[in-house]
């Protein structure tokens, strides 16, 4: 088993490498085995040319990649990765999840906690936790598709803030969220509720741009399972 601690566990004060043989070490991980998967692990991690640097001075995203490569230096079948990209810039962020990819396609269970549903949205099969206990469970496509409580109807309207807090008043809407400058309503019965947030926002003088059901997104049924 192999875990990557949501903040940096690793020793500052060591180099790149003298971290990895640390780690390997800790592993049993010895001789030519040790050599083979320190190659391999630097390799996977992109960190080829850094091997002398300190690892204090490395960017937050080279930190987490050496994080999973120390990981992963005794080849564990299972490995926990607890909110790995908290605070990484997004291209980093992109980069660690191609390395990940690559494990899961070579064989390794990977579990992952995220705040990011761009990121969850690329796992095999989800769990939604809120306040301790799951609120879904399935695959991407099955959350959206079946375990979505109501439809969704996407609003575009000027002055959003002002129209996010006049729907919020009204009755029979299960949620109602800001995406952007787009507004996110949630209802069992939409058809019958159309006609009211029209009404509503007319009468403040708001002008609706555009009102289109659309399928949910893996964070509008998070929302709508946590509120349920």
């Amino acid at each position: 088993m192999g875990y990557v601690s949501q903040r940096f566990s690793l020793y500052p004060d060591l180099t790149v490498v003298e971290n990895i043989d640390f780690y390997a070490r800790a592993y049993q991980v010895w001789g030519a085995q040790l050599r083979t998967r320190r190659a391999a692990a630097i390799e996977l991690a992109g960190l080829s040319g850094l091997e002398r640097q300190l690892t204090a001075n490395l960017a937050g995203g080279f930190k987490q990649r050496l994080a999973l490569a120390t990981a992963i230096l005794h080849e564990p079948q299972l490995l926990f990765l607890d909110e790995p990209t908290a605070g990484v810039d997004p291209v980093s962020r992109r980069d660690f999840w191609r390395l990940l990819y690559r494990l899961a396609a070579e064989g390794t269970t990977i579990f992952v906690t995220t705040h990011y549903m761009d990121e969850a949205e690329q796992c095999h099969r989800l769990a939604f936790i809120h306040e301790g206990r799951i609120v879904a469970m399935g695959t991407p496509n099955d959350i959206k598709e079946r375990q979505m409580r109501g439809k969704v109807v996407e609003l575009d309207c000027a002055a959003p803030g002002r129209a996010l807090e006049i729907l919020r008043r009204l009755e029979h809407l299960d949620e109602v969220a800001l995406y952007g400058t787009l507004i996110h309503v949630v209802s069992e019965d939409l058809a019958k509720q159309q006609p009211v947030i029209q009404t509503a926002l007319e009468q403040a003088q708001i002008e609706i741009h555009s009102m289109t059901i659309i399928p949910p997104s893996l964070e509008d049924v998070f929302i709508a399972r946590a509120r349920s």
